[in-house]
């Protein structure tokens, strides 16, 4: 297990936790993950999906 400096203690607003607000503030549709190594964020994964609505696109089809 790694040790965590008094700096990552005291870090209020980490520079991963501005990305990720960042990242979901401008998603509509969609997920953000966090990948973790040693207790640390080391990835942060952003999918954004695209809905269609309509006629036409309820199977697919307009894909």
């Amino acid at each position: 297990m790694s040790q965590t400096t008094e700096q990552e203690k005291t870090d209020v607003n980490p520079e991963w936790l501005r990305i990720v607000q960042e990242k979901v503030e401008t998603l509509r549709y969609g997920l953000v993950q966090l990948v973790v190594h040693d207790g640390r964020v080391t990835q942060i994964e952003r999918t954004e999906k695209t809905r269609l609505s309509g006629p036409g696109h309820r199977d697919g089809s307009g894909i």
